[in-house]
C-alpha cells in the first residue's frame, strides 16, 4: 500500500484526476536544480524538474525525459527517496492529483538538444531559496525530507 502525504486543497466541484509523476533532486556546488516557468498570462512559477509520466513510462524514464526536456540536463537516477502527492489544477483548467515520486539524480552532461520546453529556464538555487520559492508544497517539502536524508 503506498502511503504518501497529500499537499494542496480540492476546490468545491472539481473531480482531481490521479496522474503518476516523477520529479528529482540534481544538487551541483551546494545548489540544487529548479525550473523557472513564466506563462503566457505572465505568472511565473518555480518548480523542481519532472512532471507527469507517460503511459508505458516508469518514474525513472519519467524524470530522465523531463529533465532533458525542461531542463536541457542529461542525467541518471541515484536513487528513489520520497513519494508525496499534490492536488492543482493546471493552466488548462485540468484538475489533477500528481502521485509523485521524487529521486536523487546525477548530472550525467548538458543536453541542449533535448530541451524542448521552451518556457522552462534552468536556474540554480540554495536549498533553502528553493523551499520558499517553488509553487507546489510537494516540492518543498520534497526538498526539506532530501536536506534531512
Amino acid at each position: 500500500m503506498r502511503v504518501a502525504p497529500q499537499f494542496g486543497d480540492r476546490r468545491a466541484g472539481r473531480t482531481y484526476a490521479d496522474r503518476p509523476a516523477a520529479f528529482g533532486i540534481l544538487e551541483r556546488d551546494g545548489q540544487v536544480a529548479v525550473v523557472r516557468i513564466e506563462k503566457p498570462d505572465g505568472a511565473t512559477w518555480i518548480d523542481l524538474p519532472g512532471g507527469g509520466v507517460d503511459p508505458g513510462e516508469s518514474p525513472e524514464q519519467g524524470v530522465v525525459r523531463e529533465f532533458g526536456e525542461e531542463a536541457g540536463l542529461k542525467v541518471a537516477v541515484r536513487e528513489p527517496y520520497a513519494m508525496a502527492d499534490q492536488f492543482f489544477v493546471n493552466t488548462e483548467g485540468e484538475a489533477w492529483n500528481n502521485r509523485s515520486a521524487f529521486f536523487v539524480l546525477d548530472l550525467v552532461a548538458e543536453d541542449a538538444a533535448s530541451k524542448i520546453e521552451e518556457d522552462h529556464m534552468l536556474v540554480w538555487l540554495s536549498p533553502l531559496e528553493a523551499i520558499a520559492a517553488l509553487r507546489h508544497d510537494s516540492h518543498a517539502w520534497a526538498v526539506a525530507a532530501w536536506m534531512r536524508r
